[in-house]
Formats: C-alpha cells, sequence, structure tokens
C-alpha cells in the first residue's frame, strides 16, 4: 500500500473529514490531538465516530485516527471502537519507546482491534529508541516530526534544516530495519508549493516513503514529487522481467541494458513500480 502523501483533517470539523477523499491523499488522518482544542476533545471523538461509522463513508484512502498521547489514548479509542466502524490504522504521538506501541495494541486488542500503527516520532528519545520501537509489534510505520522534535531539544528551525538532519536519517535506517514505512515531516507554509515539492524531494533522496500535509493543497505536490518519471518506471518494469528470468535460471546477477543488476536495484526497482501504480501510470504490471 502506498502511502506518498497523508493528509491531516481535525477531528472537530466533520465537513474537513468528509471531503478528505476526495484531495487524492492516499492515508487520511483524523487527529484528535494537535488540531483538536482541549474543550472539543469529546466533541471532536463523537464527530469522528459519527465519519467513520456512516456507511456512506467509504474511500479507497487508508483511513487512520491520530490520537491523543499517554493514557488519553485509551479513552479516545474506547469512544471511536464504541461504533462500528471504518478504520485501518492508528498513529501514536510522541512515541519514546516500544512500550509505547505496546501500550496501544493493547488497548486495540481490549477492543477486539488488531491495526497497524503509525509511531510519530517527536522527541530525543523517541529518535533514540526509533529502531526498537520500528521493530516493535503493531509498528507499520514510523513518522518523523521536525516541528515537535526541535522544540523538545530547543533546536531553532531553519529553511535548510540541519538541525534535525540526523534525526530525519535516523528515522529511515531505523524504519528500514523494522521493515517498514518511514513518513516525513510536514512542511508549514502550505502556500509555498516550490518549497514543498524541493523538499518532498530532498525527503526521497533520504529513503522516505511518504510525506505529511496539513493541507490539502499540498497533497497533488507530494503525490507528483513522488511519481517516477515515464523512462525510470520502463527502467524497473524491464528489472522485474528480467529478474524472473534470472530466478528461474539461478542467478542473482543479471544485465538490463548493460547495466548489471543485484537485489539492491531489483529492491529499488519495486519501489518505482509501486510508486507508479499509486499514481494511476499502470494497474498491473
Amino acid at each position: 500500500m502506498a502511502r506518498r502523501s497523508v493528509l491531516f483533517s481535525p477531528g472537530d470539523r466533520p465537513e474537513l473529514m468528509r471531503k478528505a477523499p476526495e484531495t487524492g491523499a492516499d492515508a487520511l488522518v483524523f487527529d484528535l490531538e494537535d488540531a483538536v482544542a482541549p474543550p472539543r476533545k469529546s466533541e471532536a471523538r463523537g464527530s469522528v465516530r459519527d465519519v467513520l461509522s456512516d456507511p456512506a463513508f467509504d474511500p479507497e484512502a487508508e483511513v487512520c485516527l491520530r490520537v491523543n498521547p499517554g493514557e488519553a489514548a485509551r479513552d479516545d479509542l474506547a469512544d471511536v471502537l464504541a461504533a462500528d466502524c471504518r478504520l485501518d490504522a492508528v498513529m501514536v504521538p510522541k512515541v519514546a519507546s516500544a512500550a509505547d506501541v505496546a501500550k496501544v495494541d493493547d488497548v486495540l486488542a481490549s477492543h477486539g482491534w488488531e491495526l497497524p500503527i503509525f509511531a510519530l516520532i517527536e522527541s530525543a528519545a523517541g529518535v533514540l529508541a526509533a529502531d526498537e520501537i520500528a521493530l516493535a509489534d503493531g509498528t507499520d510505520a514510523l513518522v518523523f516530526g521536525a516541528e515537535d522534535l526541535a522544540a523538545d531539544v530547543g533546536a531553532t528551525r531553519t529553511e535548510e534544516g540541519t538541525e534535525v538532519l540526523y534525526a530525519r536519517e535516523r528515522v529511515v535506517l531505523a524504519a528500514s530495519v523494522g521493515g517498514v514505512d518511514a513518513i516525513d515531516t510536514v512542511y508549514t507554509d502550505f502556500e509555498d508549493g516550490e518549497g514543498l515539492a524541493a523538499e518532498t524531494t530532498f525527503a526521497i533522496t533520504l529513503g522516505y516513503d511518504g510525506k505529511l500535509a496539513i493541507h490539502p493543497a499540498q497533497v497533488p505536490v507530494i503525490n507528483d514529487a513522488f511519481t517516477p518519471d515515464r523512462e525510470r518506471v520502463e527502467w524497473a518494469r524491464k528489472v522485474l522481467a528480467a529478474r524472473e528470468e534470472a530466478d528461474e535460471s539461478g542467478r542473482g546477477v543479471f544485465r538490463v541494458e548493460g547495466e548489471m543488476i543485484d537485489a539492491p536495484l531489483v529492491a529499488q526497482a519495486k519501489r518505482v513500480v509501486e510508486r507508479a501504480r499509486a499514481a494511476g501510470m499502470f494497474k498491473e504490471y
């Protein structure tokens, strides 16, 4: 499942949640944490529950719920899961250890649910424990939160982002070790499409699988950045076709148009094809 664009919608804005599938985002996150003021938390849980339990709400996108940190997550899940609802994943903020993932996993199990967990890495403790978090049962993606991390360590955010680069790279490495997706941080200036495109392209070079979006206008920019060009797609298709022939003959290394192909390049080809499919470039390989 592609997760190029992961769009937040405030949990207390049902009209925005219902419109979210129209944006073309691969994943929709209905937010009960930062986007909702404390006095409106209960109202937001009810709004999310109503939208998710509506039979007419059945988007193609993955539907995720961002709960509040700590014990508040228990109340969020109890309220939302009380209804027969459409929910595909849970995003957990402020994850600092594998135990934080396990706690939410246990709460889900107590309600008879088993869902993939997006673990938000947005503190110094979370960055240093990113590998064990990625390997935790239930974790399906690591999500990098640069703004909260900078606040946690007292860093000053810059346009270049060098103050969070080490953490940004570490999250990708940990996600790779755990075999889970890596989702990059938000780009806060939602009116700056060029800046977003450049930052998304950089995130792709680091190895990220997707990027958070805080406004519908950011979704097409992110999706476009993750969409490979046709020449790259054709290369990937040739690599995968040649790999099948090589497997049949027991060869681990093979040639494609004069280039020696081994396991790492095969992995790159698979990712290119997956992103091309998500972009609708072709339905079947």
